[in-house]
């Protein structure tokens, strides 16, 4: 999925960018100021998107953060199809990022 930066876009003018965090152990052990660089504690407007669980993201999200992903079990097809079926599109990733910044 992915973000484009066109004029157009509807976060077009909003400060905004995409940190890749495949794991959480490892960005934990990380020193301190690393860790304050990518996710500043300034920012409160956080989204994690992620075809899995919510669960663990609140740590990284806090209070105003959204979470776009799946937080049943057991849903089987192929990835297009449960993404658009779980809402983990483009368009929602988009309106949680207007939610957190609101």
């Amino acid at each position: 999925m992915g973000l484009t930066r066109a004029p157009y876009h509807p976060l077009a003018g909003k400060k905004v960018r995409v940190v890749s965090m495949p794991c959480w152990e490892l960005f934990d052990e990380q020193p301190a100021e690393y860790r304050e660089s990518v996710l500043p504690s300034s920012v409160t407007a956080r989204v994690s998107v992620e075809a899995a669980t919510s669960f663990g993201w609140g740590k990284y999200l806090g209070l105003k953060g959204k979470h776009v992903g799946i937080d049943d079990f057991g849903a089987s097809a192929p990835a297009p199809v449960l993404y658009e079926k779980f809402g983990i599109t483009t368009a929602k990733v988009i309106e949680a990022a207007k939610a957190s910044m609101a």
